[in-house]
């Protein structure tokens, strides 16, 4: 039998297909929120952080923390996880991570014109137009992002990639389901041997790219009848040596018979290939209005391998707060509008678990002794010893750690 991925535009009718094409063939149900908490299980990431993944934008931090990355990773081993057997209909983005050369694979997609999504929208959410259109956009922007990302296609219902497309608007439900029941039942979609070595090849590179994620590294990896094919696509300083490190954690899961190293096309671009170091704080938040004085800081810090975002002002800062979630924040004392008292009760109000570390180019005792009583992790003055400064953020980062170990 056969494997169905159905990838759908919002409201187009999908749970009442879904649930009829399972009545008529019996087939389990694997769907994003089954694939995010097993990804969550594996990995020990937030389910809120994984389902970022699904969405276009990404952390300020991203470039640092790879969370986008390895949450893929994990999500595409988890898929790997919930099909090890056929008979299987798997929903949403995650069926797209199912490569082509799974060739019992059914892929459906189930789309309608914007003008009836949106109509869709404001009927069952009770929403006035504009806002349905923009809750359409919204899901049309992730689909679009999840697409491009995996195929390099910027339209997410290019018929290209699918063996069906069925027009939500102009078929009912329990068509559309029979139409793809009886789709999957055909010979061309039949598991083969070489389609089911492409499923285990599919799982073991999975593994493989899990494996790799676990030591820091996310980069490409697929797999050919048992043996791993690694892709670096960013310059490497000393490509040997990693390399070498690379072959040494794939050559240990099981299954794997060989591992291959190659460059990709854009290996020769400007980036540089940085290994996440779980050990570093990646989530470093400066807020601080003399421009000159936090951009000067941000690089002296990503010299010291850690991972810093800006914010210029206090309203933008506690917005960063809500979007990116930064886990250590330096925050000057003085600044227009909201300052750094306001930041700091702010953040210990909501996000307790942020370490705030106060900087000041005019603070009194009494200012030092009131930051700390509302919880700030240290008071600094102006100019600032750079060295003092890392060494005071990874105590906080490591502070941050253990609170976040001993509550697993």
């Amino acid at each position: 039998m056969s494997i169905i991925t159905l990838f759908s535009g919002s409201f187009c009718n999908e749970s009442p297909v879904i649930e009829e094409i399972i009545s008529r063939t019996g087939y389990r149900l694997v769907d994003d929120t089954q694939v995010v908490a097993e990804a969550s299980r594996r990995s020990a990431m937030d389910e809120s952080k994984i389902l970022r993944a699904f969405s276009a934008g990404s952390s300020v931090f991203n470039k640092f923390t790879h969370e986008k990355e390895r949450s893929i990773t994990f999500l595409r081993r988890a898929v790997a996880d919930l099909i090890l057997d056929d008979n299987v209909l798997v929903t949403c983005f995650c069926g797209q991570l199912i490569p082509k050369a799974v060739s019992h694979s059914l892929r459906v997609c189930l789309i309608a014109s914007i003008k009836y999504r949106i109509e869709a929208a404001s009927r069952e959410q009770g929403l006035a137009d504009k806002d349905a259109a923009k809750l359409v956009q919204k899901r049309e922007e992730d689909c679009s992002a999840w697409i491009d990302m995996l195929f390099n296609k910027s339209d997410p219902w290019d018929a290209d990639l699918y063996d069906i497309v069925i027009p939500a608007d102009k078929m009912a439900p329990s068509d559309a389901a029979a139409l793809i029941a009886d789709n999957a039942l055909s010979d061309v979609v039949r598991p083969t041997e070489t389609s089911k070595q492409a499923l285990a090849d599919f799982r073991l590179a999975a593994c493989a790219q899990e494996a790799l994620a676990r030591e820091g590294h996310t980069l490409d990896v697929s797999a050919q009848n048992g043996s791993i094919i690694i892709t670096i696509n960013k310059h490497v300083l000393m490509l040997n040596r990693l390399q070498d490190e690379l072959r040494s954690i794939a050559e240990q899961v099981p299954g794997v018979k060989g591992v291959e190293t190659k460059v990709g096309q854009d290996f020769h671009k400007s980036d540089i290939y940085r290994k996440h170091d779980f050990e570093m704080p990646s989530k470093v938040l400066l807020v601080d209005d003399e421009r000159e004085f936090v951009q000067t800081l941000s690089e002296r810090l990503m010299l010291r391998d850690m991972g810093p975002a800006v914010a210029y002002d206090g309203e933008s800062a506690l917005k960063l707060i809500k979007e990116d979630e930064p886990e250590v924040m330096i925050v000057d004392l003085k600044m227009p509008g909201i300052d750094g008292l306001d930041v700091l009760r702010k953040v210990k109000e909501t996000r307790p678990e942020i370490e705030v570390i106060i900087l000041t180019g005019h603070g009194h005792e009494e200012d030092r002794e009131l930051c700390m009583q509302l919880g700030a992790f240290a008071y600094l003055q102006k100019p600032l010893d750079i060295n003092e400064l890392s060494e005071i953020i990874k105590k906080a980062n490591e502070k941050i750690r253990r609170e976040k170990t001993s509550k697993r």
